[in-house]
């Protein structure tokens, strides 16, 4: 397998994880609890994350990562949360599907990377396949849920490019900037969970086990991938890759839930997986700086140093 298939197919397991969420939550978590749900996904997986790294942030990384963090988990749970709760399921993947589009044009002011035809066609098919799959017939639509998906994209799309313009500072991994962001975002939701839904609710061994699931599979271990990926992929093509997640939803609802697969919605996954593949294709890996005004290290340009020496170092001291 080549270094750029590699990298993508790990980074792939961070939206095929997060696809699974929506069958846990419905079957292994305490009902009507949104935020209580995002607080246990993001700030147990941050501790955790700071406890094994024990790096913290320095200088400027102090605001930038309240900011990515804010983006990224604080404000795109609560959103996200909300479209759910306010819309039919397929509703709110279609309205969050747009997400790569965000990308495209955000990429253009921030990064500099000059959107294509290709780009934008595989942004374009890769939400018509969601709606495909997802969309039902009759489905109702709310303002505010629609509002809510589509600032819950646009703060991920926001997070994704910003993450990809800072890169990381010298000599921290993905798996520090992991932990910061999920801490940072996790404490953010803290206050307004407690406020908006009163005291945690009694959990039984079943809603622990998904909780659990949730926090380090599904949040801390799949960030971590979804992060590292950020630094190797454009950012393009790395949203490009959030198609997974609602088809792995769809199939999960057909395997374990017996809801309904019919030839729509799969010629929808055909359509949305191509997309994403897609989108991998033309462009290159390449390990990012601390910044963008910072060199590559003599260490990084004569290839010496695999990049998960230093991630994994981080656990280590």
């Amino acid at each position: 397998m080549s270094s750029k298939a590699a990298v993508v197919a790990l980074t792939a397991l961070a939206p095929i994880s997060w696809g699974s969420t929506y069958f846990v939550t419905t079957e292994f978590l305490p009902p009507d609890r949104p935020l209580f749900t995002g607080l246990m996904r993001a700030l147990p997986a941050g501790l955790l994350l700071l406890g094994l790294t024990r790096t913290l942030p320095r200088g400027a990384w102090w605001w930038k990562s309240a900011v990515l963090g804010a983006l990224n988990i604080g404000a795109f749970f609560p959103l996200l949360f909300l479209a759910a709760y306010r819309l039919p399921g397929g509703v709110a993947a279609v309205v969050g599907s747009v997400g790569p589009l965000f990308v495209v044009g955000l990429a253009t002011l921030l990064l500099g990377e000059r959107p294509t035809v290709k780009s934008l066609l595989t942004a374009v098919a890769a939400a018509f396949g969601v709606s495909l799959v997802v969309l039902k017939a009759g489905a109702a639509f709310d303002l505010v849920g629609v509002a809510a998906g589509l600032l819950s994209a646009l703060s991920m799309s926001v997070g994704v490019v910003l993450t990809k313009r800072w890169g990381r500072p010298e000599g921290v991994g993905a798996l520090a900037l992991t932990g910061w962001q999920l801490t940072a975002g996790g404490l953010l939701i803290l206050p307004v969970a407690f406020l908006a839904e009163g005291a945690p609710p009694v959990l039984t061994g079943t809603h622990l086990a998904g909780y659990a699931y949730l926090a380090f599979g599904n949040t801390a271990i799949s960030y971590f991938l979804w992060f590292r990926g950020i630094g190797r992929l454009s950012a393009s093509s790395v949203t490009l890759l959030g198609p997974l997640s609602p088809i792995t939803a769809a199939i999960i609802g057909w395997a374990a839930l017996g809801q309904a697969l019919g030839p729509v919605q799969v010629l929808g996954m055909v359509i949305a997986f191509g997309a994403t593949l897609a989108g991998q294709l033309g462009s290159r890996t390449r390990r990012e700086p601390a910044s963008l005004t910072e060199p590559f290290s003599s260490t990084e340009r004569n290839g010496r140093k695999d990049s998960m020496d230093l991630e994994f170092s981080e656990v280590r001291r």
